[in-house]
């Protein structure tokens, strides 16, 4: 890096830029963190530090002022101090100065690093901001102990809002029901959300948003924040009576958790804040972000048939067989075997850990079925749930002291098991052996791989010291490991649906699944709002059963399969016992998402602001020349007919023919509109703005609208 110690710092990129102060030696502060302000000199920049700093009379505390990065008690400020912990009573509230400042703007990404010191607290702090590609803005921080034991509590970073910030959104939700909405005004004080059960949890906010008043998917200026780690987390919005406003997060850490000998040092996972002009450029800059990593899966995502809603536990090698060789005649790719497969395990009370074949199930192992299922051209998969133990268990009977106890047992059951510490070597290893060598001698391409119970009573044996930090590195290790020793292995992040979803797994997983419902009325929303963080081809959908196993809703074949048609394809259904006619509707819809997914996997995903009834969302090509939505109606409006459709994302200029994508069936005679009669071809402008009448659809029912560039 370059190191020309300025004191101010321009970060630009894709649209965005984050405007730095550095002056007198503070940590970094940011003054702008928004719409691209162009290329300003060093005279601008100092320039836009004077304007936008505070009139102060007597009190810094009573008036706002920019706020560093890692904020300070010690330099007034009221709200949680990024740093909070102490040294057997002192250096609790620490005063960092600026020793060295790295800037680098050569890259994909515009690097600024910072490193600090307090001597009197003998700390020393590195605060990094990345401005990535996609105007995706990063940050973490290092906190060094110099001194004697140091007990950190906390070290969380903040990232800045502007005044006109006044609506919070985040997400919560339940089992089967994940990723739900909620928004209310930006009061004076904290919106706190915390997850404490070691993962984000079905309940996680995923993105904290703050925006301009009734902002939506299309408009209204925004900025969220996502925490990057899959352990306890906190996420919070912060007001001050004086009008400063941020977004902060960082790890929750349980007491002592972390105590730093001397040298040692703590790093904060990444704080990702994404803005834009409305939700959907906000997930624009995530989605772009990870779509350029190196890992990013390259190649077309295989469509899956998963045994779970098959045949749940009831294993037979038979009917397995059989169910493979229908499932390569759909045109499944990849073929996964989902819990019940291992020793003694016929339902879910018993057995985890003990990650053997039951020999009485499968007398002659796995191999013939996982050779079957290659010779006819699908990837074997397996499902595991490396973190987890049951009582009845082999492993537990054998090592009762590998069980998590916080000091009164091993807690009450969930999903009647609990948690096994891989903070002891010996359970570590024998599990990813086990798992490692199943790998190799099956040839797995891919692994489910579940986590079902919160890590509410984490206590280490013996000493029953908080194991979560450690609980939280150790899956990541091992699944790092796996990969590195079995290369093109994919992994699954799976938590009874959509409890672990973050962008800290994702650095070690290829995919992960939004939730244990596979109903479309209740999917259509778990998917539109985890697509804030994933984009299509990351997340698992699956086209279920008629009716649901957890809703009991039924739904048709047409509104099930159009609406998990846009991610990363599955089918959860016993095809052994599919009639011929659902069989080959099944069958086309699966040769469709085939044909759609160079659209569906790379393009932008757009949602129009409709009212509560009606979904219109879809995906618009990179290049604008090709879009495919989805016009969804969920329940009786008051109001009949449903507005127009107004297209969100195409390029006013391009002329684009509108046509309904049947897979199976056409939108029914009566509720066809005119339009549909005879060949409709609009500028991308007049389908933004006029729109075109919408089709009259019965409730729980959808249609497909491909749209293309005619030239």
């Amino acid at each position: 890096m370059t190191d020309p110690t300025p004191d101010v710092v321009h970060l630009r990129r894709a649209g965005t830029s984050v405007v730095v102060s550095l002056t007198d030696a503070r940590l970094p502060r940011i003054l702008h963190w928004g719409n691209d302000l162009g290329d300003l000199s060093g005279a601008e920049l100092a320039a836009i530090q004077r304007a936008t700093s505070p009139t102060i009379g007597d009190s810094a505390v009573t008036y706002p002022q920019p706020v560093p990065v890692v904020p300070q008690l010690a330099e007034s400020w009221l709200g949680r101090p990024g740093v909070t912990g102490s040294r057997e009573g002192r250096a609790w509230a620490p005063l960092f100065a600026a020793t060295a400042i790295g800037f680098d703007d050569t890259g994909d990404a515009a690097v600024l690093e910072v490193d600090a010191t307090d001597a009197a607290s003998e700390l020393a702090l590195t605060v990094e901001l990345r401005l990535e590609a996609s105007g995706l803005l990063r940050a973490r921080a290092t906190l060094r102990n110099d001194g004697g034991p140091y007990r950190l509590d906390a070290l969380e970073l903040a990232l800045p809002l502007p005044d006109r910030a006044e609506e919070l959104l985040d997400l919560t939700g339940r089992w089967a029901l994940e990723r739900v909405p909620q928004r209310h005004p930006f009061p004076v004080g904290a919106w706190v959300r915390e997850s404490r059960g070691g993962k984000p949890g079905l309940e996680a906010p995923t993105m904290l948003v703050a925006g301009e008043t009734g902002f939506g998917f299309r408009g209204g200026d925004v900025w969220g924040a996502h925490l990057g780690w899959s352990g306890n987390q906190v996420l919070a919005a912060e007001r001050t009576p004086a009008g400063t406003r941020v977004l902060r997060g960082g790890e929750l850490l349980l007491a002592d958790e972390t105590v730093l000998g001397t040298g040692e040092a703590y790093r904060t996972p990444w704080l990702y804040g994404a803005r834009g002009a409305g939700l959907d450029a906000l997930a624009a800059q995530v989605h772009r972000h990870l779509r350029a990593r190196p890992g990013h899966p390259r190649t077309a995502r295989p469509v899956i048939v998963n045994t779970w809603e098959a045949v749940y536990f009831d294993h037979d090698p038979d009917r397995l067989l059989r169910l493979a060789e229908r499932s390569a005649e759909l045109g499944a790719e990849r073929f996964v075997v989902d819990d019940g497969w291992f020793l003694g395990r016929r339902d879910d009370h018993t057995s985890l850990g003990d990650w053997t074949v039951d020999p009485e199930v499968w007398p002659e192992g796995l191999e013939p079925l996982a050779d079957r299922v290659r010779e006819l051209g699908m990837d074997f998969g397996l499902w595991f749930e490396p973190e987890m133990v049951n009582l009845d268990s082999e492993l537990a009977r054998a090592h009762p002291e590998w069980v998590f106890d916080g000091g009164h047992g091993p807690g009450p059951a969930s999903r009647h098991q609990h948690v096994l510490d891989l903070g002891h070597d010996g359970a570590y290893r024998l599990v990813l052996d086990r798992i490692s060598t199943l790998v190799g001698r099956l040839g797995i391409a891919y692994i489910k791989w579940d986590h079902n119970r919160y890590l509410t009573d984490a206590g280490h044996s013996t000493d029953g010291r908080p194991g979560v930090h450690r609980q939280t590195e150790r899956a990541y290790r091992m699944m790092r490991e796996l990969r590195e020793a079995h290369p093109g292995l994919e992994i699954e992040s799976c938590a009874s649906g959509g409890g672990r979803i973050d962008l800290g797994v994702l650095e070690h997983t290829d995919r992960v699944w939004p939730s244990d419902c596979n109903d479309p009325s209740e999917r259509i929303d778990i998917q539109r709002w985890t697509g804030l963080l994933m984009p299509p081809e990351l997340q698992g959908t699956h086209i279920g059963a008629e009716t649901s196993h957890t809703t009991r809703r039924v739904a048709t074949l047409p509104f099930r399969a159009a609406t998990v048609l846009w991610g990363h394809l599955g089918v959860e259904a016993d095809l052994t016992r599919t009639d011929e006619r659902t069989f080959a509707e099944l069958k086309a819809w699966v040769d469709a998402h085939r044909g759609l997914r160079p659209l569906l996997h790379t393009g932008d995903v757009v949602h129009a602001d409709t009212a509560p009834e009606f979904r219109l969302e879809g995906v618009v090509a990179a290049d604008a020349s090709e879009a495919l939505y989805q016009f969804a109606v969920l329940a009786r409006p008051a109001v009949w007919p449903p507005p127009r459709l107004r297209f969100p994302g195409l390029d006013p200029e391009r002329r684009y023919r509108v046509e309904e994508l049947a897979v199976t069936e056409a939108v029914p005679a009566g509720q066809r509109p005119p339009w549909m009669a005879a060949d409709l071809v609009l500028p991308g402008r007049a389908l933004a703005e006029t729109g075109i009448e919408a089709p009259s659809l019965d409730v729980d029912r959808s249609v497909l609208l491909r749209l293309s560039d005619v030239g």
